[in-house]
């Protein structure tokens, strides 16, 4: 079998990639064609999520391994294939490629091509700019920060005072300390 994926980006309208990869291919395979298909270098973290229908994120499957201590299992794109966790039209990933900023594509199977093989994925279709690769963080806030404060409407001085001043918190309100050392036991050796 075949899937067709379609790539889209929010930061360009006229970006698509529509991409054919056999079903059995692993993530490590998507993730280099897409790669591929955008002009990006690999040496970056990446990885992909499993989403909802509204685009929430799922499990995730990471470029190398990442030493977690969460119980949940952890996937590898190398050896983790996209039968494993793609059945069905219309299901959506995220391709998260810079890390530091969240910025990613988003890819839904918009076809099952059955009674097909194809020994190497391809990119069926190609239309537009991808965006660049890495933006510089601060450059990052700032989009962020206008956007907010244009979606909202509030101004930094929305909530009043824009100065400080720790003498107007009312101390007893906020004693951490008390019944605090009996909630826990003391883990140290």
């Amino acid at each position: 079998m075949v899937y067709r994926f379609l790539v889209l980006s929010d930061e360009s309208d006229q970006f698509r990639r529509e991409i054919q990869i056999s079903s059995h291919a692993t993530f490590l395979e998507l993730h280099d064609c897409i790669l591929d298909s955008v002009g990006y270098t690999k040496g970056q973290i990446t990885s992909f999520f499993i989403c909802a229908d509204d685009w929430s994120k799922g499990i995730e499957i990471t470029l190398i391994e990442m030493d977690t201590s969460s119980e949940e299992d952890t996937f590898v794109m190398e050896n983790t294939y996209l039968d494993d966790f793609i059945t069905e039209e219309k299901q959506k990933l995220l391709f998260v490629f810079d890390y530091m900023t969240e910025r990613a594509f988003f890819i839904e199977l918009c076809e099952i091509i059955t009674r097909k093989n194809i020994p190497h994925s391809l990119v069926s279709f190609s239309a537009g700019e991808a965006p660049l690769q890495q933006i510089d963080f601060k450059e990052f806030e700032s989009k962020l920060s206008t956007i907010s404060t244009f979606a909202t409407g509030m101004g930094e001085d929305f909530y009043g005072d824009t100065e400080f001043d720790a003498d107007e918190l009312n101390a007893e309100g906020f004693d951490l300390t008390e019944g605090f050392a009996e909630d826990f036991e003391d883990d140290r050796p």
